[in-house]
């Protein structure tokens, strides 16, 4: 890998340097963006490899290319590992990322103008499920239930009433912003009213899910599951799909050939090798971890005088309302943070009066801190580090130290395979 760095700084010190200057980056701050993640340094192995110049469209022994002995272990033995950690029927390994995965699942199912019942996008949902903006809020009608914006609770009497009017060909609860879990069994009970597919897009979960710390889907009985990769799962930048075996045809055949070319072969060999890290005793230590770390950074900020969003969390996130607890929209609190190293992003929160580029509110999490190390003691140095921040944002020599507070933090818990002398 050195070697390969050398050739880059020889050949092309432009980008060179700008790998090194996010190196820099990543040693130097918190990542508090919770569908960000450190993958492991074997992820980082897999992805420069040959495996990079294989063509391999089509499915293990079903390929349009020869050459496929290994890509057809490779792909085997990722869809193996994956079964096994959700406990799931069939595996599809092959999504390129989150957004054609879950396209892969409606063009599976639906034809054009076909229901889905998804929640609601400022509530928590993501722009995969529906947002008007994205081809698939075009093709097919998205009718969106919302939670209560005090507790974060949703009423699954009103959502089964929705589903009775609008008949929808799936029910999908899943969430980007949403900072509790899901009732599964409650949006089993609903699908199965109506006759539709019960489908969970897990994507930040993912790997709380695979740890144990947080409840599966497929155990409710649930038709399909998508998460991508990365996140909580901490492999590379893929998605995946996981189904009851009936369904195995029609997903594969969504994949590919009807949305994607030839898989990455190089991603799907970092997928087994984070598939495998997540089988092991350690990862489950991990997840409970990332969910004490967020329990705590939570409780730390509301001490603090700062609103969430449902009041708390009972996942990896939470959703700071900057308006309401500092007279600051997001954006500007986005800024902010991100110059004393404290990477978050804005968001927006429920019913959101604010436009999207500058919403209310800011979305932060713990699976990166927590991978670099990081515990209890940190998170609530964190929280009194992100309100100091906010508050005395006039004040250069205040923003200094938190500064400095956040690099010597930093120092103590370097990242994990980025090279500490960037």
């Amino acid at each position: 890998m050195s070697d390969y760095r050398s050739l880059l700084q020889a050949n092309d010190p432009e980008v060179f340097e700008m790998l090194a200057g996010e190196e820099r980056r990543q040693h130097e701050g918190i990542e508090l963006i919770p569908s960000e993640n450190y993958t492991y340094p074997e992820v980082y192995c897999a992805y420069g490899t040959a495996l990079a110049n294989k063509y391999s469209e089509g499915y293990p022994g079903r390929r349009y290319y020869g050459g496929q002995e290994f890509t057809d272990q490779l792909e085997n033995l990722a869809i193996t590992r994956a079964k096994a950690l959700f406990r799931a029927e069939h595996a599809n390994v092959q999504p390129l990322s989150g957004s054609p995965m879950n396209q892969a699942v409606y063009l599976a199912f639906l034809t054009p103008g076909d229901t889905i019942l998804a929640m609601d996008l400022s509530h928590g949902g993501h722009l995969t499920h529906g947002a008007p903006v994205s081809h698939m809020g075009k093709i097919f009608r998205f009718v969106r239930y919302r939670t209560n914006p005090v507790d974060g609770e949703i009423d699954f009497d009103e959502v089964l009433k929705i589903a009775k009017q609008c008949k929808p060909k799936i029910v999908l609860c899943g969430y980007t912003s949403y900072p509790r879990d899901c009732n599964y069994a409650e949006f089993r009970r609903i699908a199965d009213a109506v006759g539709a597919l019960a489908m969970a897009d897990i994507s930040h979960v993912g790997g709380l899910v695979a740890g144990h710390a947080m409840s599966n889907p497929l155990d409710d009985g649930f038709d399909i599951v998508t998460t991508t990769t990365h996140k909580t799962l901490r492999g590379p930048r893929a998605g995946m799909i996981l189904c009851r075996q009936e369904y195995r045809k029609k997903i594969d055949s969504s994949v590919f050939p009807g949305l994607q070319g030839g898989p990455h072969m190089n991603t799907i060999a970092g997928i087994a090798v984070a598939l495998k890290k997540a089988l092991q005793p350690e990862f489950r230590r991990y997840a409970a971890e990332v969910l004490e770390n967020a329990g705590t950074l939570a409780s730390g900020l509301l001490a603090e005088g700062c609103s969430l969003v449902t009041g708390g969390t009972s996942n990896h996130m939470m959703v700071v309302n900057t308006v309401e607890s500092f007279g600051l929209d997001g954006a500007e609190a986005e800024k902010v943070l991100d110059a004393a190293g404290l990477t978050v992003n804005k968001q927006v929160v429920p019913d959101d009066a604010q436009p999207p580029l500058r919403p209310s509110g800011i979305r932060l999490g713990t699976p990166a801190a927590t991978t670099r190390g990081m515990g209890k003691d940190e998170m609530r140095e964190l929280a009194r580090c992100i309100v100091w921040c906010i508050r005395l944002r006039g004040d250069a020599q205040a923003l200094a130290d938190v500064r400095e507070t956040v690099r010597a933090l930093c120092r103590r818990f370097p990242v994990p395979g980025v090279p500490a002398s960037a």
